[in-house]
């Protein structure tokens, strides 16, 4: 399972065009936000000291949630490759098991989900910082990094189910286009979740990979919140943090 998981994590980077496209999502979502919505969005918080410090952490967060979610899709198209040229076939005429070779497969989008969810992590709190915010702190860090292995888990979970039905890369191509397309409005990164209506609020929250971005905008944005809110009643800072994505609310 192991040599199988190093030799579809060498097909996968050894693409450079595969490993692009599974984060070009995020590239043009820190495009837009860096040429367009950062300003518009900051915007709303010119009246807080470090507002541009509380976007910038919730942009991180959402960007984790994004290449987490994309890059371990992408790593699943050495799957379709293989079985699209009937390497897969090969490999169930080994002495290998099945339950081996799926394993592989998973293993290998795992690790990808979770080594571009920490590259994006530390290249986002470079970002943070060159913008005049703070560092994460050592003890947020590791939460974050708790966080992104069970979202890695459970986006592999997902997504082992849907790349299952494709056998060619063309049709899991499209998909790929089509999911890092809606991503972005999945995760509330495009526009505040609070800020749609509430019938697109609950499509939203039917996704667990919004939940995992709530949860990484929880601990990024603790600290920025805190010093930006301090003294401003409770209520008012939850009412932030629902329009943000930072907390759901049902009822």
């Amino acid at each position: 399972m192991i040599m199988l998981a190093r030799r579809n994590l060498t097909v996968f980077f050894r693409d450079k065009a595969a490993v692009f496209f599974s984060l070009l999502s995020a590239l043009i979502i820190f495009g837009l936000y860096i040429f367009f919505l950062g300003d518009l969005w900051t915007s709303n918080l010119e009246s807080i000291v470090n507002g541009q410090e509380i976007m910038d952490s919730w942009l991180v967060a959402g960007l984790l949630t994004v290449t987490s979610f994309t890059s371990a899709m992408g790593a699943y198209g050495v799957m379709v490759e293989d079985k699209a040229r009937g390497i897969s076939k090969d490999f169930y005429a080994s002495p290998v098991s099945r339950e081996s070779i799926v394993a592989g497969y998973v293993l290998s989008a795992l690790v990808t989900g979770f080594i571009v969810g920490v590259i994006t992590l530390v290249l986002g709190e470079v970002y943070i910082v060159s913008n005049g915010g703070k560092w994460l702190d050592v003890f947020s860090f590791i939460k974050v990094i708790g966080v992104l292995i069970i979202t890695s888990v459970m986006n592999n979970s997902l997504l082992f189910v849907l790349v299952s039905f494709f056998s060619t890369p063309v049709s899991f191509s499209a998909a790929s286009t089509l999911v890092g397309t809606l991503i972005g409005f999945i995760t509330g990164i495009y526009v505040p979740t609070g800020v749609l209506s509430s019938s697109m609020q609950w499509v939203i929250k039917l996704f667990p990979v919004s939940h995992a971005g709530a949860l990484l905008r929880q601990i990024i944005m603790d600290k920025p919140l805190s010093r930006g809110f301090g003294g401003v009643p409770v209520d008012k800072v939850f009412d932030v943090k629902e329009m943000l994505g930072v907390v759901f609310s049902f009822g």
